[in-house]
């Protein structure tokens, strides 16, 4: 009886399959190398020109990569670099002023024109209560050198104001979590859902750095719900919840601006302090005579006196060579390159606009003011809105303080904020222009009175208010604006382009 001969025809399969295996492999090296040679970055590559320049470059989370020793590291050399460097602190002042001003101001357009006055002055004299305006300039100024600042919206019994909400501002090192925590939804102090949506700040008792501060176990802190708690910074990445300082990527510059200021000026100090240099005339080989006068020696000469040197020897002055012609054009572009992350335009940086023509200098502040009208529209949706659903949510419940109409729970009435206005470079080309577009229903009144800060009813209620008065004093009243001319052209540049 033959054997069966099922073990070799095992064994040429697997063979078969090791075969089919190999072959699978080489199939996909080759198309591995394909899609390389097709899909080839040169910002991906790594080489020995630019292995140091991207050592740095890490895969970390946007939570991992601001880690809380991270975000320290940064706000302590930012506010050390504001406090001593007049460019850096001018430039967060300059941002301040211009974004918040005089302060943001409440319209009311709910239809009902009484009850939205009355709402409007309320709200007016609780913010000036509680200085809603200086407390606003300092969260901007935070936001610029901290990366962000917080706000707890609590009451106040020491207000004399009917509605004792406030705000008592936070540093950001203060909203932290005292224990290490392996929470996955938390980013030093902020626990927040799968939404990313906070849901809980933790607040230490004390700031960190103070002296009587106490850390580790001994620390204390509370848990603020999210609605109490107002957040202002701006999100860089998706699912970012903390801030860093805005003049991050430009720390470095600032630093490089001082150190090289001051080298320059040490050079200068130098060849000013050696007010004349000796020198000698004699080769090496006449020792006897070059012997004379010890060397790096030192005279003191009177003033207004002629001075005899002894044979072969000169009198010259060291040339200063610093600054160089050079050093304004440099500084001009270390502080371009720092105000490029702060979208501030250099005459704004460095308050000069001596090399600005007038097109020139209106085009920069065309990006400017839009970038402030955006950082606006983030204070609204953060801090200013949040605010003023709690401000409507206290005084409610103070019986006879708002309007019956505003008593009602529901969505916020409905509102808009006004800002101070940017002023035109030239007040007669805007007025112009104005009219022409009132004139072709372009336009409106809100929107022109808006862009000055004004609210357009008052203003016309006033201007009412002052044609009466005039007619019944029997005083003529300005006169109506004439249309704008139809420019000719002449053929010689206009002012803009001068």
């Amino acid at each position: 009886m033959a054997k069966p001969k099922a073990p070799r025809r095992r064994a040429k399969a697997s063979r078969t399959d090791a075969r089919l295996v190999a072959a699978q492999e080489v199939a996909q090296r080759a198309n591995a190398k394909l899609r390389e040679l097709r899909a080839r970055y040169d910002a991906a590559q790594t080489h020995i020109d630019n292995r140091k320049h991207w050592g740095a470059a890490d895969a970390l989370s946007a939570n991992a990569a601001n880690a809380p020793e991270i975000r320290r590291t940064l706000r302590n050399r930012a506010r050390y670099e504001v406090s001593n460097n007049s460019y850096a602190q001018g430039i967060g002042l300059t941002l301040a002023n211009d974004c918040i001003g005089t302060g943001p101001r409440l319209q009311v357009t709910s239809g009902d024109r009484s009850a939205d006055s009355a709402l409007e002055e309320i709200f007016s004299e609780w913010a000036e209560d509680i200085d809603l305006t200086g407390k606003l300039h300092t969260m901007r100024l935070a936001k610029y050198e901290d990366g962000e600042t917080f706000a707890v919206m609590a009451s106040n019994p020491r207000s004399e104001f009917p509605v004792q909400l406030d705000l008592q501002l936070v540093e950001a090192e203060q909203v932290a979590n005292p224990f290490p925590t392996l929470e996955p939804n938390e980013a030093d102090g902020i626990l927040f859902d799968r939404f990313g949506r906070a849901l809980s700040y933790q607040l230490l008792a004390e700031h960190p750095g103070d002296r009587r501060s106490m850390t580790g176990f001994f620390s204390q802190s509370s848990t603020i719900p999210a609605r109490s708690m107002l957040h202002y910074f701006l999100r860089l990445r998706p699912g970012q919840m903390r801030g860093i300082p805005e003049i991050t990527a430009a720390l470095p510059l600032f630093a490089q601006l001082r150190r090289y200021s001051l080298a320059v000026l040490a050079a200068a100090e130098v060849a000013a302090d050696l007010a004349l240099v000796i020198q000698s005339q004699f080769p090496p080989t006449d020792a006897d005579e070059a012997d004379s006068i010890p060397e790096m020696s030192t005279w003191e000469l009177e003033k207004r006196m002629a001075t005899v040197l002894p044979q072969g020897w000169s009198l010259g002055q060291a040339k200063p060579e610093q600054p160089t012609t050079t050093y304004a054009m440099a500084k001009r572009e270390y502080l371009t390159e720092i105000a490029r992350c702060l979208n501030v335009p250099y005459n704004v940086a460095a308050c000069d606009s001596s090399s600005y023509n007038y097109a020139s200098g209106r085009l920069d502040h065309q990006v400017y003011n839009k970038a402030i009208r955006v950082e606006r529209a983030r204070i609204v949706r953060l801090v200013l809105n949040p605010l003023f659903r709690e401000f409507i949510s206290e005084a409610s419940l103070i019986e006879g303080l708002l309007p019956q109409v505003f008593r009602r729970r529901g969505p916020l009435p409905k509102h808009r904020w006004f800002w101070d206005g940017s002023e035109h470079v030239d007040p007669e080309k805007e007025a112009n222009a104005q009219g022409t577009r009132l004139e072709n229903n372009t336009t409106t009144l809100a929107e022109e009175y808006s862009s000055r800060g004004l609210d357009w009813e008052e203003q016309v209620r006033q201007r009412a208010k002052e044609v009466a008065l005039m007619d019944e004093l029997g005083l003529t009243p300005a006169a109506e604006p004439t249309q704008p001319q139809p420019m000719v052209d002449d053929g010689e540049p206009n002012g803009e382009e001068d």
